[in-house]
């Protein structure tokens, strides 16, 4: 399995990262322990998480899919050495500090947030930092410049986009150059192949442009291209069934068809295919996936050593083509 590279950096990784928000969440701790055994085990470098991930469940307050990774990695430290660890800040809108409303993405929150993350994650630099959402209210120039200051501090070693439009991703890495701050060299956009729109054209061009590796995240629409929602009454197979009512509308049907002509000829499951297909996309560096039991791992995990001919991945093309969620 050849590795590659994110961006203008010297990183490299396997064309599949881990996604972790699912981490001491629908995935409890010796679950999740399993899958990122299982994961590196597999040839897996990547792990990506967010320091908001799961403040949406009751009880949590995020950060407990880092802390999490951080108890996995103090009990194996030579797995350190093997994963690339990418993590995010900026999601929320901000924080009251002394009463007074102060922007996720203000330079004194970002060097508290990631001194957060280090601490959780038991580690002395990320990998890869995010900025996980877009925010006019902190000029770029201030947010990238207290990234740069973390880089020179050796607490990161690269930054990110998550949630951009093509036009401030191309602002973003041109701030950067103009302040002689390292530049961005990566982009998480949504992604995958029921709503190609989201990324193909001027997002995907800016990230040509700007040497940007993509990873994309809901690389399988929520469940939707494992197969495992073909009618509404499926919907209710999980939490997240609604997100797919959509997805059964338009060309959704025609795109699993296609994926089960795939899997009767290579032997495959839909996941792998899906992703499989992802990654041969133009800008790809690997999509973000998430796993909540090791048989769901395997389907991902398999991507990695699939290779779809020519004509299948035109095929899927044709499928998947110009299709809107409605």
């Amino acid at each position: 399995m050849k590795k590659r590279r994110i961006g203008n950096s010297s990183i490299e990784v396997a064309p599949l990262a881990l996604g972790g928000n699912v981490f001491d969440w629908t995935a409890d701790e010796p679950t999740s322990f399993a899958i990122l055994d299982a994961f590196v085990d597999a040839g897996g470098t990547m792990i990506d998480t967010a320091d908001v991930y799961s403040s949406w469940v009751p009880g949590h307050q995020g950060g407990e899919s880092e802390s999490l990774i951080g108890r996995w990695l103090k009990r194996d430290s030579s797995k350190r050495d093997k994963i690339v660890i990418a993590t995010k800040v900026g999601y929320l809108d901000g924080e009251l500090v002394d009463g007074e409303f102060v922007p996720s993405l203000d330079p004194d929150v970002i060097a508290r947030a990631c001194d957060a993350s280090l601490e959780r994650l038991g580690l002395e630099t990320i990998d890869l930092y995010y900025q996980h959402k877009d925010s006019e209210k902190v000029p770029l120039a201030d947010s990238l410049g207290a990234f740069e200051l973390l880089r020179e501090q050796g607490k990161i070693r690269s930054t990110g986009l998550s949630n951009f439009t093509a036009e401030r991703a191309a602002e973003a890495v041109s701030t950067a150059r103009t302040c002689g701050f390292m530049p961005a060299v990566a982009l998480q956009p949504w992604y995958n192949m029921v709503e190609r729109a989201r990324f193909e054209g001027d997002l995907r061009d800016a990230a040509i442009r700007n040497g940007l590796g993509v990873f994309p995240y809901y690389s399988l629409a929520n469940g939707f291209l494992t197969g495992k929602y073909r009618s509404e009454a499926d919907l209710g197979k999980s939490v997240r069934g609604q997100r797919s009512a959509a997805y059964l509308k338009g060309k959704g049907k025609r795109i699993l068809a296609e994926l089960d002509a795939i899997a009767e000829e290579t032997g495959a499951r839909l996941a792998s295919i899906s992703l499989a297909w992802t990654m041969a996309q133009p800008a790809i560096v690997a999509p973000i996936a998430s796993a909540t039991s090791l048989a769901q791992l395997e389907e991902l995990t398999a991507a990695m050593s699939l290779t779809l001919t020519l004509e299948q991945i035109a095929r899927l093309d044709s499928a998947s083509e110009e299709w809107v969620p409605a």
